[in-house]
């Protein structure tokens, strides 16, 4: 897995916010506390405003704040916001295609590799959801071991079983 620098400076920048607990920053104390420039920490706040994760503040004391409590922003889906899925289904099939002659995907209608990287992605993103924001607050160690907690539980709900009855005649 690869993390880009507008997801791990992102993240960053919110848990920066998040250790403000509820205190507006300016973005020269932002950039300054994370060691980036002042444009390229505005360029990332823009896009966490957006998506409705920050607000900013005006007036004396303004600047920006979390929108959400630290606790209901899940990492999987902050991730998703300032990033790119690891798995891009409708776009996948065109890009890694062997062409049939009639243009379709000589594996269109039984692709192991697409299911296997769209379950990943999806076991991925849930995984990340279990961790917060708020957790991200912890110690390493501490933060280190709540990992290893949450993620020994199942991502996935297991599937309901199936009960089979004898034919009646």
């Amino acid at each position: 897995m690869k993390i880009t620098a507008q997801e791990e400076y992102g993240l960053r920048c919110l848990t920066r916010l998040a250790q403000a607990e509820g205190q507006s920053s300016t973005l020269p104390e932002i950039a300054a506390a994370e060691g980036l420039s002042v444009p390229y920490a505005a360029k990332l706040l823009g896009v966490l405003r957006q998506a409705g994760l920050i607000e900013s503040v005006r007036g004396r004391s303004g600047g920006y704040r979390l929108a959400k409590a630290p606790a209901d922003i899940g990492l999987g889906s902050l991730l998703l916001t300032l990033g790119e899925p690891l798995f891009d289904d409708p776009g996948y099939c065109q890009r890694h295609s062997g062409v049939a002659t009639d243009g379709n995907c000589v594996h269109l209608g039984s692709c192991s590799l697409r299911a296997l990287w769209n379950t990943l992605e999806q076991w991925i993103r849930g995984s990340l959801d279990q961790i917060t924001l708020a957790d991200l607050l912890q110690s390493e160690g501490q933060l280190a071991e709540l990992v290893r907690s949450r993620l020994s539980h199942p991502v996935f709900p297991e599937a309901p079983l199936i009960t089979l009855a004898p034919l009646s005649r």
